[in-house]
């Protein structure tokens, strides 16, 4: 599931080009620098939260599939210990019972797969709303004309000086994910100044 969403975004991030405002000449070689995109994603804040979200609608949805499995195994066995001495209309009903019960599990996990893409889809197109504009930030600041996935993009080798991943990483959690979290917070409640003390006779 993580691998998926990981993937997902290095591709879009991959194919991100970051120009500078002003075009450089045309004898100066193009700065390029490159970024961790999977663990942009998997280390920072808003990214954690994203995939704690995916993993509690997989287990729920794994729980279910697993009961279900259980019932239909059940089943499976009751027709294969009890069928031959069974009325021949009761072994068809439960036969039938069986291949509806089986029709339900598959469409369960049919379900189930798409309901999770979807939700993968949407978790992805946020981060990515909110991760490319720190991207592209860093990149001008620092003077870079494009900015590669370090894994994703053919690439053999990368200079150290040439990842941005750890400013980019700071620049999201910091900007982005502590304000947006903080942002619901009530402001805090001022304190009232003392009342001066009443003047003695």
């Amino acid at each position: 599931m993580k691998r998926t969403v990981l993937a997902g975004i290095a591709a879009l991030v991959a194919a991100t080009a970051v120009a500078q405002t002003a075009s450089p000449a045309a004898s100066t070689p193009p700065r390029i620098a490159v970024i961790d995109v999977e663990r942009l994603v998997r280390d920072s804040a808003l990214g954690k939260e994203a995939f704690a979200r995916l993993k509690r609608i997989n287990d729920g949805k794994k729980d279910e599939a697993d009961k279900l499995a259980k019932e239909l195994r059940e089943m499976e066995q009751k027709l294969a210990d009890q069928g031959q001495s069974l009325a021949e209309d009761k072994r068809e009903a439960l036969q039938k019972q069986y291949q509806e019960r089986a029709i339900a599990y598959k469409r369960f996990n049919d379900d189930a797969k798409r309901e999770l893409e979807q939700a993968q889809t949407k978790e992805l197109a946020e981060l990515e709303k909110r991760v490319l504009p720190i991207i592209t930030q860093v990149g001008k600041e620092r003077g870079y004309q494009l900015i590669f996935n370090k894994f994703n993009a053919g690439l053999l080798f990368a200079d150290e000086t040439a990842d941005v991943t750890e400013d980019v990483l700071k620049r999201f959690n910091t900007t982005v994910a502590v304000p947006q979290a903080a942002k619901g917070s009530p402001p805090p409640a001022a304190t009232p100044a003392p009342k001066p003390a009443p003047k003695k006779n």
